[in-house]
């Protein structure tokens, strides 16, 4: 697929040649700060060395001072407390979190997951009924809850008190709860607002803790599970989500709880793991327990104190994504071949697909694997409890719950943010659905938005890369939206004669510019840019650098994002 390279601006000369005064780096890497608004010695010494004083008082949030009071009163009187969380990855870390550590503090308490497919997302009135006839007194919501008015009613009903954890957009009327901890509240001062739900359940215990003076080092041992729940629903890394992974990391890495270390070793990685890692390999681990199964699996292996148990639910989840593997391609298949089998769908601005068989654990990532070949909006629906469940993705720039907002009329119930969002519809709306979401995408979207973004920090000379230059931008992780990956161009680069496939799919080279070394280089389902290359073609190299450890050997290597010959290219 064609993408648009866009170069982020470049800095002012005296703004960068301060920075590079300042902190003794070269002006290539101080742009790089720069750019990032990182302009100052003090903000690069935050930046390169995070410390947990960095967090911010979790008594800034909006009701933060209920929710304790609430808590502490339960405890008092031993009353019944239930954690409750979503099934994906940033809710089970969440009710890991929290349940784990409240249980050391108090016995009295239990948790909950709803299943996806009988009880859908969020609280349910499933979930109600068995916390009243488990004699729950207090719900504490994690990573949903935000929207669940009527559902927090009928707690009331019940004589069952809640305080929602949550971090997604709140509705125009907050539900009724005891308290309500969202940093997106119109009314919350809180000063980050961009924290996952685990992020929300961290801050609840760390004022619990401020509270009643416990030792602050426990929870900070638990920040390994913050770390997963952030890269995995990719929320920014910046501010305090920056210190959060940055020192999430170093628990995972340095400490690993019994069940995180048998689902890393299972999962192959036998070096410190960073956040490609946790995105690509553990979170869909855990998430697979929630999509092909249910998500006990997934809290439990988080918190199995023992290596047997730990390795049992490790192995459960595992095989759980082996599953959702299966589903996830055999339905992307189908998906690609109605499209492509539809001219009008091809025509469209958007794609809205349903089939009644569709794995619904499945269809979000097949949403987005469609994305990465048409850069459409696109709704993947199936059959569901006699209703029609879908979910949506979208492309940059583009507000896919507004649009679905629009077309309200011919929903159920629906939910999520600007680029994910879930829905609910009979299935004799299907059509006029399809119709009107086309509708409302075509009246909106701008054509800019229908094409990807390739974002460029600046070009540099393939001599510039060396081991003091790499080891500066390796100290800028973690990685992530709000902090990404450099990534380069360099200008009228040629191979040195050994361009190779790999498996038919990929490239392998070694590419040089002027007179400059060579330096090798991979792009990953780059086999068409194979004929150009081998030829002798100049071409302009738009690239990130990582390190590539072989035999014991650790070098230097660019990861191709996208190729343009020189012929072809324009500005």
């Amino acid at each position: 697929m064609l993408k648009k390279w866009v170069y982020h601006p470049i800095p002012s000369t005296e703004e960068v040649a301060s920075l590079a005064s300042s902190l003794n780096i070269s002006p290539t890497l101080a742009s790089l700060m720069c750019q990032r608004c990182i302009n100052t010695f003090d903000l690069a010494k935050k930046f390169f060395r995070p410390t947990i004083q960095d967090f911010h008082d979790p008594f800034l949030m909006k009701d933060m001072d209920k929710a304790i009071e609430r808590i502490q009163k339960a405890i008092s009187n031993t009353e019944k407390i239930l954690i409750y969380g979503d099934y994906d990855v940033d809710g089970t870390t969440s009710v890991a979190l929290v349940y784990g550590i409240l249980k050391t503090k108090y016995a009295n308490i239990e948790y909950y997951i709803p299943d996806r497919y009988t009880e859908g997302y969020g609280i349910s009135y499933k979930s109600l009924d068995w916390a009243k006839e488990n004699n729950i007194n207090l719900i504490i919501s994690l990573d949903c809850g935000i929207k669940s008015n009527a559902h927090v009613e009928k707690a009331s009903e019940y004589s069952i008190d809640f305080i929602i954890c949550d971090h997604h957009q709140p509705g125009k009327v907050l539900p009724a709860a005891i308290a309500v901890l969202d940093a997106k509240r119109d009314d919350c001062s809180y000063p980050y607002k961009e924290l996952s739900g685990c992020g929300v359940g961290f801050k609840l215990l760390q004022a619990l803790y401020q509270r009643n003076e416990w030792n602050e080092k426990e929870l900070h041992s638990q920040l390994d599970l913050l770390a997963i729940s952030v890269a995995s629903d990719i929320v920014p890394i910046t501010g305090e989500n920056r210190v959060f992974t940055y020192y999430g990391l170093k628990v995972l890495n340095e400490s690993c709880r019994p069940g995180l270390k048998a689902l890393v070793q299972i999962a192959g990685y036998k070096r410190k793991l960073d956040i490609t890692d946790i995105v690509f390999g553990i979170g869909p681990r855990i998430n697979a327990a929630g999509r092909v199964a249910h998500a006990h699996a997934a809290v439990k292996m988080m918190l199995s104190d023992g290596l047997d148990d730990a390795n049992t639910f490790a192995n459960q989840l595992n095989d759980k994504n082996v599953i959702r593997k299966d589903f996830d391609s055999n339905i992307t298949v189908e998906a690609i071949t109605m499209i492509e089998n539809s001219d009008k769908l091809l025509s469209s601005k958007s794609t809205v697909l349903f089939k009644e068989d569709w794995h619904k654990g499945v269809i979000g990532i097949v949403a987005s694997r469609c994305i990465e070949k048409y850069y459409k909006p696109t709704i993947i629906l199936t059959a569901s409890n006699g209703m029609l469940t879908g979910s949506a993705r979208s492309v940059e720039g583009f507000d896919v719950y507004e649009a679905i907002a629009q077309c309200s009329e011919l929903l159920e119930q629906f939910g999520g943010h600007k680029y994910a969002a879930g829905l609910t519809l009979r299935k004799e709306n299907i059509f006029a659905f399809q119709e009107k979401f086309e509708s409302v995408v075509c009246e909106n979207i701008k054509e800019d938005q229908l094409i990807p973004k390739l974002y460029i920090d600046m070009a540099i000379n393939l001599n510039q890369i060396n081991a003091k230059f790499y080891n500066i931008i390796k100290q800028m992780a973690p990685f992530g939206p709000g902090n990404m990956q450099p990534v380069f161009v360099s200008h009228a680069v040629y191979d040195d004669g050994n361009c190779r496939l790999l498996k038919e799919a990929h490239i392998k080279l070694c590419v040089k510019q002027d007179d400059s070394t060579a330096i090798e280089a991979i792009g990953f389902g780059m086999a068409d840019k194979y004929e150009g290359i081998s030829c002798g073609q100049k071409f302009n190299l738009c690239y990130t650098i990582c390190e590539n450890e072989f035999n014991g050997k650790t070098t230097l290597q660019l990861v191709i994002k996208d190729i343009e010959f020189i012929d072809t290219f324009t500005n």
